[in-house]
């Protein structure tokens, strides 16, 4: 089958769809993705990309088609712009591209507000789309921008049922979004909860291979990789380390990653002297972080406490289980009922500084054998529940686009 795949971000960008588009491509389809000018997180345009430079890509057999955006750069009017920049390039190219496609899956990051060339597209030509939902608004852009203009509210609601009407599927990554989904009047029989995969470089790594001299100490080593924004509710690291500190306790965080909230983060650390606590690692190539996993104790995964963290079941969870790695929260919601139902480590209470110290403290003093159960319990989760192709299955069951369905 010929799909179109909308994703504002794509390779060199680090996302999940990256993979998913190569997979498809493996299943025999032919896959073009239309997306932006690389510029996440950072929020300039990526070294060798620009408005005259490989706006026409090719990757791993997916064909890359970059339309024209302002860059998002490090604050909430650009970043406006950079998501209202992508719909009006995606009108035209909806309106008057002669490519054909045959399906439309719609990769919904923030901003759903990307969803829109795909379903013009798709009205177009009369075929199905399918929108693949891992951010919900108008929450979300309530909580970046602090919109509460009730006109402003009002009409992206109307886009964002105009986005799901038009659309035969809505596969959701967490199961709490599909009670959310379902209140604003959408049907459960179009609703499937799809959990996010990891690829297959995440996976358990031999300690002794791979061994990271910055993490080289005798502390309880936690490590988060990915994305430092605003929306991760990082600062709560800085507090659990005054805590630790003044307890003298024997653990250090490594963040591994770059993003909005970095640079604060580390003048909190100097302001604090908390270096012996808190390390900060320059972003790696996603093929690399789990030899850190491998050389961590816990992984540690938080969110800021807002409208929407308790529904949010992030991808960062499904790469630490894939890499059979301990896993320490702070966070509420399906994060902490997925934690617990796995039995792979524990999840305190989001926010809450003093209650990460004391579970620190708690997990300093399990012995290797717990830490060894854990770790098989981790794994073992993942493929039972998030298994690569298992999910890649479904997908293509939902979207109707296996070789004995292409006539249904």
């Amino acid at each position: 089958m010929r799909i179109l795949v909308i994703s504002q971000y794509y390779y060199p960008e680090q996302f999940r769809i990256n993979d998913i588009c190569k997979e498809l491509v493996k299943r025999g389809h032919k896959v073009t993705v239309l997306t932006g000018i690389p510029n996440y997180p950072e929020g300039k345009f990526y070294k060798g990309y620009g408005f005259t430079k490989k706006r026409k890509d090719a990757k791993d057999g997916v064909d890359i088609i970059r339309l024209p955006i302002i860059p998002r750069g490090k604050n909430s009017i650009m970043l406006l712009l950079n998501y209202i920049s992508f719909v009006i390039s995606g009108f035209f190219w909806s309106k008057f591209t002669r490519k054909k496609f045959d399906k439309v899956f719609i990769y919904e990051v923030s901003p759903m507000l990307q969803a829109l060339p795909g379903v013009w597209y798709a009205k177009r030509k009369k075929i199905d789309s399918y929108i693949y939902v891992m951010d919900l608004w108008p929450e979300s852009i309530q909580l970046v921008t602090n919109l509460n203009n009730k006109i402003i509210l009002k009409l992206i609601n109307k886009v964002v049922d105009y986005i799901y009407k038009g659309c035969k599927r809505i596969l959701t990554s967490s199961e709490s979004f599909i009670e959310n989904i379902h209140k604003r009047g959408h049907s459960k029989d179009k609703l499937v909860f799809w959990p996010q995969y990891a690829e297959e470089f995440y996976k358990p790594l031999d300690k002794e291979k791979y061994i990271k001299k910055e993490m080289k100490t005798n502390n309880f080593k936690i490590v988060f990789a990915g994305n430092i924004g605003y929306a991760q509710g990082l600062d709560i690291v800085i507090d659990t380390a005054k805590i630790l500190k003044e307890k003298n306790v024997k653990a250090k965080f490594y963040l591994i990653g770059s993003g909005r909230a970095k640079e604060e983060l580390i003048k909190e650390v100097l302001k604090n002297n908390l270096h012996q606590y808190i390390e900060f690692i320059d972003k790696q190539p996603a093929e690399r972080i789990p030899e850190y996993y491998a050389n961590a104790d816990m992984a540690f995964i938080t969110l800021k406490k807002n409208l929407i963290s308790d529904e949010i079941l992030p991808a960062k969870l499904q790469s630490y289980f894939a890499c059979g790695v301990p896993i320490l929260g702070s966070a509420d919601g399906e994060i902490k009922q997925v934690i617990e139902k796995s039995k792979s480590g524990f999840c305190v209470q989001s926010g809450s500084a003093e209650k990460l110290a004391e579970q620190i403290e708690k997990c300093i003093n399990l012995t290797q054998e717990e830490l060894k159960q854990m770790k098989e319990n981790s794994r073992k989760f993942y493929e039972n529940n998030y298994e690569k192709q298992m999910l890649l299955d479904i997908l293509e069951k939902e979207m109707k686009i296996r070789e004995d369905d292409k006539n249904v």
